[in-house]
């Protein structure tokens, strides 16, 4: 063949070659996409996915789980309630159940998700997921403040994206669990936050007989729906003994429960708690526990009910006959 007719069938020329590497070499380092190829998505928030479900709601939906931002619902909190009539199984599509468990997940750290999740599914008592809990959307996602809720048996959970200024989880949240039975065992089995109690007493063996004397309260508090967590703003007069009396070493102790109390909860929250704790110290704080015989389950000094509290905190645990978790933080 007469490469002098074809010039593309021509030896490639120093010059051409060099062009063409050149070239690949300019491609290859480009951003420009390859045909094809999925682009990058950012991994979805929890508050992303609130505004994802809200957009599907159609008008009857709206109707039934959409409320105003300054709603008095949007701040109750409960240890066993819906906070609408219908379950997500009752008026949610499967696509929007998916939806709401996405957002649920969430909301929890990753190594405690799969407990978390394990324990409201159990505690459903055989009805599952879908038809235990219930949700409510407060304002509109994407234009402003909002916050959705998810409540049923030993859940109250909340995704705000910091609409609710100055306030941990966007407000009061619940948690709980009943694992073997309603009366559980003095070593609670099967727990998924009996760990939180276990780190706590650690404080109290790490106490003196004067400071275990001081530490005691002699009952822990009722739980009276929402008015079992409003804050005093009281730093002085406070059950229990203050943080601020403890030496290094407890203190480093109580760091520690402070650190699994937030462990089943996402960063976002987490470092909002750590913030508004910091802010003020945790020397404002006090540890107490309940003394009362009936909150003692077994009676063997393993404290099953106890409470941190300050002037703008309380994380009440009550370990009988099961536990209940009640939660605010507030700047």
């Amino acid at each position: 063949m007469n490469t002098a007719s074809c010039p593309d069938c021509a030896p490639l020329s120093a010059s051409r070659r060099s062009f063409l590497k050149t070239s690949a070499g300019l491609l290859a380092g480009s951003a420009l996409p390859i045909i094809g190829a999925e682009p990058a998505r950012p991994k979805a928030t929890g508050e992303t996915l609130v505004t994802q479900l809200f957009k599907s709601f159609n008008e009857e939906q709206k109707k039934k789980l959409c409320f105003g931002f300054d709603d008095p619902l949007r701040s109750k909190v409960d240890n066993n309630w819906m906070i609408v009539k219908d379950t997500i199984a009752g008026i949610l599509t499967p696509d929007q159940q998916a939806l709401v468990k996405e957002i649920f997940h969430s909301m929890h750290s990753d190594e405690y998700k799969k407990t978390v999740w394990d324990q409201v599914t159990h505690d459903s008592e055989g009805e599952g997921f879908e038809k235990s809990t219930a949700v409510a959307i407060f304002g509109e996602p994407g234009t402003g403040k909002f916050e959705f809720v998810l409540t049923g048996r030993h859940v109250t959970r909340r995704c705000d994206g910091d609409s609710v200024e100055g306030a941990a989880f966007g407000g009061p949240i619940f948690y709980g669990h009943a694992a073997e039975s309603f009366n559980e065992k003095p070593d609670h089995p099967g727990n998924a936050y009996w760990f939180q109690a276990k780190r706590a007493n650690e404080v109290f063996k790490a106490l003196d007989g004067k400071q275990r004397a001081q530490a005691m309260m002699e009952k822990g508090r009722p739980e009276q729906h929402s008015k079992t967590v409003e804050l005093t703003g009281k730093k002085d007069g406070l059950a229990g003994i203050p943080v601020g009396s403890l030496s290094g070493d407890q203190k480093d102790l109580f760091k520690k429960v402070l650190a699994d109390l937030i462990a089943p909860f996402r960063k976002a929250d987490t470092d909002e708690v750590m913030k508004i704790i910091t802010a003020r110290g945790i020397d404002e704080l006090s540890l107490a526990f309940s003394k009362n015989a009936d909150d003692d389950i077994g009676g063997d000094g393993v404290w099953d009910v106890w409470q941190i509290e300050g002037p703008n905190m309380l994380w009440y645990f009550r370990g009988a006959p099961h536990v209940h978790c009640w939660v605010h933080v507030k700047a």
